[in-house]
């Protein structure tokens, strides 16, 4: 276990490297400057430039923002003045990370039930309509189901507000909006391993024990069942966590998705490389947790990593 542990952590690092020196040089093959403007002559701009470093070779530049990095500094934004990167982050992250929690759990839970209910079900009717509901949940993109929600729940029926995240009313539509696509997925893979697990050699000798159904299924089907989810639940978390740039536009909060687009349109490299760097070291961590989990829960998964 130990040496599937240091692979993972050591696969972990070299992919949040990868991440730092790829976003670095594709910030700077961006057009324009951040300090490029209308109203700013180009004498100006270029001593704004020299001043931040930007007239350096791109290597230069590199090797510096490597060694700030290295000591926890990610710098000062171009464009919002005398704002540290790490106080946006710190600012928007407890908003963005509310609501993806919340996305994250109401897919878990709902995505579980519905898989579940649809490999149980007799009823032929319940079985083709929750199939048809986890075929449509997956095929329309998160931001058309927001502008319906939005537009009727909001707009038409006023039953929720559009726009925030003040009370426990703002989360509703965003989080629905988030869920809607995980929840669908994790109801396909639940509904179909559940299935093939129920046929399995060990099920029917618990049946023939005597054993209740309900014990059978959460000490036994469930913990197999459940590491197909566990795989897509991982990068989908973290994914949630970190920002979903349009919903989070659409509804108007102020979480890193919005942050993100902003700088990016704004050429702010260092909020874009601030916000990339910690938003990958989230997506990273998780799937490092999630692979660890799965490790002790399948041996299998443990001893193909520590035998590449």
């Amino acid at each position: 276990m130990g040496r599937y542990i240091v692979k993972r952590i050591g696969l972990g690092i070299l992919s949040l490297f990868v991440l730092v020196t790829v976003t670095f040089f594709l910030t700077r093959l961006m057009p324009g400057s951040p300090f490029q403007s209308g109203n700013v002559s180009p004498d100006i701009q270029k001593a704004i430039e020299e001043e931040y470093g930007l007239d350096e070779p791109v290597l230069k530049q590199f090797a510096g923002y490597l060694r700030n990095l290295l000591g926890g500094d990610l710098g000062i934004s171009y464009k919002k003045q005398g704002v540290r990167v790490s106080e946006v982050i710190g600012r928007a992250w407890p908003v963005t990370a509310s609501l993806g929690v919340a996305a994250v759990c109401t897919a878990m839970v709902l995505g579980t039930l519905l898989g579940i209910w649809q490999a149980q079900t007799k009823n032929r009717w319940i079985k083709r309509g929750l199939f048809v509901g986890n075929v449509l949940g997956s095929a329309v993109p998160n931001f058309a189901v927001a502008l319906l929600l939005l537009f009727l729940f909001g707009v038409k029926l006023k039953w929720f507000p559009v726009s925030g995240l003040m009370t426990w009313a703002h989360y509703v539509l965003p989080v629905l909006s988030l869920s809607v696509y995980p929840a669908a997925v994790t109801a396909r893979l639940m509904s179909q391993k559940f299935q093939e697990e129920c046929r399995k050699e060990y099920v029917i000798m618990a049946k023939a024990r005597g054993l209740r159904w309900r014990k059978i299924v959460w000490t036994h089907v469930m913990r197999h069942a459940y590491l197909p989810v566990l795989n897509y639940m991982g990068p989908t978390a973290a994914f949630l966590l970190t920002g979903s740039f349009v919903v989070e536009t659409i509804f108007t909060i102020p979480g890193l998705g919005r942050e993100f687009v902003s700088s990016i349109s704004n050429r702010d490299y260092t909020m874009i490389m601030g916000l990339t760097i910690f938003m990958g070291a989230v997506v990273i961590l998780i799937q490092l947790v999630v692979d660890l989990i799965c490790g002790l829960m399948n041996p299998r998964i443990r001893k193909s990593y520590e035998e590449a």
